[in-house]
């Protein structure tokens, strides 16, 4: 497994733990407000997932996807399979990049103007890094709700999850 494997492994199941350990809240604990990120559970999950989907548009060259609305797509259960679809689609797209050799091309990004050009890897990495930065603000916010038992999210405990027992 090289480095980008860990990266997307380590970057899509963290995400997914942390969604699994919300299938239990009720709406209040999913939308109380924090006074960081994004500013509530339900809100930073979407933020995180939308981030993903719209690179991966931006990086494949097309047009912004609209933006998945409704309880569809925000519930729990809604969420998760966003996110399994896009880490997917982005993984997928990520090793063809890299056994291309393209991480060093350039692409330009859909942001609107001025429209700004990013390399491959730089916006590979920006993905994985702004997850990372928003899954910290949702384990605080689990704590906040008292939630016990939270992963602690890092590679190593993904990498040890990987692994057979034994």
């Amino acid at each position: 497994m090289d480095i980008l494997d860990r990266l997307l492994g380590h970057d899509a199941w963290t995400t997914r733990q942390l969604l699994l350990q919300c299938r239990e809240f009720d709406d209040e604990q999913l939308d109380r407000k924090f006074a960081i990120g994004p500013g509530s559970l339900r809100v930073t999950f979407d933020h995180i997932i939308w981030n993903i989907e719209a690179w991966t548009d931006a990086m494949q060259g097309r047009a912004l996807r609209a933006k998945p609305r409704g309880s569809d797509n925000t519930s729990i259960t809604g969420l998760i399979a966003r996110l399994d679809a896009a880490t997917e689609e982005f993984a997928s797209m990520a090793r063809k990049i890299q056994s291309e050799n393209r991480l060093d091309d350039r692409f330009t990004g859909d942001a609107g103007p001025p429209l700004i050009q990013h390399t491959f890897g730089g916006g590979i990495v920006h993905v994985v890094t702004h997850s990372m930065h928003h899954r910290a603000q949702i384990l605080n916010m689990m704590r906040q709700l008292g939630i016990k038992g939270l992963i602690e999210g890092d590679v190593m405990s993904w990498e040890a999850a990987q692994r057979p027992s034994g």
